[in-house]
């Protein structure tokens, strides 16, 4: 894929810490702009239009989320970057709330994700410029009932689109593992969400999760859930916990995190960890229902465990299960959301159907949604999510 370059607005009053990324940038083929405070960055952006800001959420005279909503009002839609030091989590929410397009956590130990951050922004913006184009067009065209549909549909996108850019790649492959995952929204702002990632030169973890009811509030809880993973990798390099290793206690944190914020809600999570060497799986359970399927030499097969939601109660109790992979194999973890949609009278067949499907190597992301029968446009009651990791040798 072609690489993007464009031009970047540095805003931090740490010097060390803005050379360091300034320095970098350059380096990667980025024009760069820096500023020292958010006055400077105010006026630095006016003079030079960059195409992505990258600023400090903690600064004097003019933070963050100041800066953020004056350039909010001086370009709509310029793609920004939030940096927060850890535990200012309320502040990144009010930033994402506001605009933000992403956020990275201080200090930014590996500045390739900076980068890979940038790049993918700057990818979107064509998207969004080429899309608000459209939104404009199609607007002088409609009778107004059919513009105010339009409006409500934008403000769900426009929120969805938060969630979309903590996303991983749709597809990667990691270390040997082939991940692809298909998201089809419904019509309401959900919770549905999968990450994976590699934690060590033989481990990789991924994830599926599906926050309880619709809209922005559970969005947002995806966010909990990403920055709670963002501290465990932080944690498990600096060596002052290894909880990431263990599925049962990542849980037990999400139950933790959920239950002392009051917010109501809970999250059905499957939660996985491979050992490449052996080609065993460690795994917890929450609330996770289908339970992901499993097909290898061995057959195929529906993954054992089950436990509390995370968020629910405070007293429940987590287990890490193992099973081991083989050489070959599929993994087909799914959301609830599918069990709406499927034909079948009873749940029992509908977990048939899906077995079977797994079997015959149908249930994939390129043709999830023609099994499903779904209609370009067609709403759905809820979100529905399909990750798939594979290993073949």
């Amino acid at each position: 894929m072609e690489e993007v370059s464009g031009r970047i607005l540095v805003i931090d009053d740490e010097a060390i810490v803005r050379d360091s990324i300034v320095a970098y940038l350059e380096d990667s083929g980025f024009d760069v702009f820096e500023a020292e405070n958010g006055q400077d960055g105010i006026e630095c952006f006016n003079k030079q239009q960059p195409d992505v800001v990258l600023c400090d959420l903690r600064m004097p005279k003019m933070d963050g989320l100041a800066v953020l909503q004056e350039i909010n009002q001086l370009r709509p839609n310029t793609p920004f970057i939030v940096v927060s030091g850890a535990g200012v989590m309320a502040d990144v929410v009010e930033a994402l709330r506001l605009g933000a397009s992403d956020y990275l956590i201080k200090p930014i130990l590996d500045l390739e994700v900076l980068e890979h951050s940038i790049r993918r922004n700057l990818k979107q913006q064509v998207l969004l410029n080429e899309n608000i184009q459209y939104r404009h067009e199609l607007e002088q065209q409609n009778a107004e009932l059919e513009h105010r549909f339009e409006e409500l549909k934008l403000d769900q996108l426009a929120g969805r689109e938060v969630q979309k850019r903590m996303l991983p790649e749709v597809q990667s492959l990691v270390d040997g593992i082939e991940f692809n995952y298909h998201f089809i929204p419904s019509l309401y702002l959900s919770g549905d969400f999968v990450d994976y990632f590699p934690v060590s030169k033989d481990k990789v973890v991924f994830y599926i999760a599906d926050v309880s009811g619709h809209g922005a509030s559970s969005a947002f809880i995806t966010v909990m859930l990403k920055n709670l993973t963002s501290r465990l990798r932080r944690n498990l390099k600096r060596q002052s916990t290894d909880d990431l290793l263990y599925p049962d206690k990542v849980i037990s944190r999400i139950n933790k995190e959920l239950v002392d914020a009051s917010l109501g809600k809970h999250v059905s999570v499957f939660w996985g960890m491979i050992d490449l060497p052996t080609s065993t799986l460690s795994y917890s359970v929450g609330g996770q229902f289908p339970m992901p399927i499993l097909r290898n030499s061995k057959g195929v097969q529906y993954l054992t465990g089950c436990s509390q939601p995370a968020g629910l109660f405070a007293e429940a109790q987590y287990s890490t299960y193992h099973i081991e992979l083989g050489d070959d194999f599929e993994l087909v973890a799914l959301s609830d959301g599918i069990l709406e949609v499927l034909p079948q009278s009873c749940l029992a067949d509908k977990e048939a159907c899906l077995l079977e499907w797994v079997e015959q190597g149908q249930l994939n992301t390129e043709n999830l949604e023609q099994l499903l029968k779904l209609q370009e446009g067609k709403e759905i009651p809820d979100d529905i999510t399909l990750l798939t990791l594979a290993r073949k040798k």
